[in-house]
């Protein structure tokens, strides 16, 4: 399998390398303290063709693959956990629904203003209490003539509230049945349809996560997303696309907090030298480094292998859980390495540190990765 990136992919690297460096790294901390939701930042990304880097071009799209969507992730990553997070769940999770799933009108209708980065995309399957349970979700679709309307409430969703369209998934069938569950497009200033609370997070702080709250919520009959029942069915196929992208977050949050500790070893002096001249550092930066090539090489064959056509559920969820648990890993030793300076917000690693947690939670906890692993692979013994 070829992984060697060709020119034009470099190229991509680099555009979005030199533009988070201009426009997102400047004010990272300011964001972060604030939580503040830069929404304007979205429309000049959808300029670029970042909202829509897997939208067919017939759409508005950039008509990118898996590849170049994981390289553009990871460098806005590098820089900023949170605006990495808020395209990855755009692209993937609520365009990625329609895309995969919608019909011909609702793929024109909504896919050009959500691949320019005009309409900001949300996609709600977390319930306050059936987080990883997604079957036994509280919020209901009932049909009455040509409406659905649909009742509950949807928690720790990117762009709750901020979103101008989004993907939810309600229960149209028995809890706890894999077939009783519909997906729907839900258009902001639909009545019933507000945002709830913000979350105040440890993390991720300038990607807003909020409730997106459904009362009596009536929607057309026509926004019904996919087949009726089958919306979980065809979540979990969206989520093994979502899994790399939470790989590519990953991979760049730990490749950042990787290079400002590469760099502080080789300024900080304690004794008259380096302290990257001392073996319990240098060794530190050697297992972050192997490990980092690892991760590298584990998300980028998981993102060949998606553009091929390939089924990627066990290969996305080990990217998933292997990059993730490897982000908390290298952004605690990078605090480690910077010392007392890195438990201030002076230096960047303790971003990295707070950032690099959701990526073990978010899309399916380290967990629930292991479960899809273990049971993809024991499927190839039976």
């Amino acid at each position: 399998m070829n992984l060697e990136l060709n020119e034009f992919q470099l190229q991509i690297a680099e555009t979005f390398r030199e533009f988070s460096r201009k426009h997102i790294q400047p004010h990272v901390m300011e964001w972060d303290e604030s939580q503040h939701f830069p929404r304007e930042l979205f429309r000049e990304l959808g300029n670029m063709g970042a909202m829509g880097i897997l939208v067919p071009a017939q759409y508005g799209g950039a008509g990118l693959g898996y590849v170049e969507y994981v390289l553009i992730i990871r460098e806005l990553a590098k820089v900023c956990g949170s605006i990495a997070l808020s395209v990855a769940a755009h692209n993937s999770l609520c365009t990625g629904h329609i895309l995969q799933f919608g019909n011909e009108s609702q793929k024109r209708k909504y896919l050009p203003k959500l691949a320019t980065g005009e309409w900001l995309g949300a996609w709600g399957l977390t319930e306050a209490n059936t987080g990883s349970d997604a079957l036994h979700m509280k919020t209901t679709a009932r049909r009455e003539g040509d409406f659905w309307v649909i009742e509950g409430t949807k928690s720790w969703i990117t762009h709750g509230r901020s979103a101008d369209v989004a993907v939810v998934m309600a229960r149209t069938g028995e809890p706890g049945n894999s077939h009783g569950v519909s997906a729907f497009i839900v258009e902001r200033g639909t009545p019933g349809f507000r945002g709830g609370k913000k979350e105040n997070k440890l993390g991720m702080r300038a990607s807003e996560t909020a409730e997106m709250i459904f009362e009596q919520c009536r929607v057309p009959a026509e926004n019904l997303l996919g087949q009726p029942d089958e919306g979980f069915i065809e979540a979990l196929q969206i989520l093994d696309g979502g899994r790399i992208s939470i790989a590519a977050l990953s991979l760049g949050i730990a490749e950042g907090a990787y290079e400002a500790a590469r760099a502080y070893a080789q300024v900080r002096y304690q004794f008259n030298q380096p302290i990257g001249h001392f073996q319990g550092i240098a060794f530190k930066l050697a297992d972050m480094a192997t490990q980092l090539q690892a991760a590298e090489l584990l998300t980028m064959q998981a993102a060949v292998r998606k553009d091929a056509g390939e089924k990627i559920t066990q290969l996305a969820a080990m990217a998933k859980y292997f990059t993730s648990e490897l982000a908390v890993q290298v952004a605690t030793e990078a605090v480690q390495i910077f010392g007392a300076n890195g438990y201030t917000k002076d230096y960047p690693v303790e971003k990295y540190y707070r950032d690099a947690k959701l990526c073990t939670i978010g899309e399916g906890t380290s967990e629930i990765q292991k479960i899809v692993i273990a049971r993809e692979a024991l499927k190839a013994i039976d």
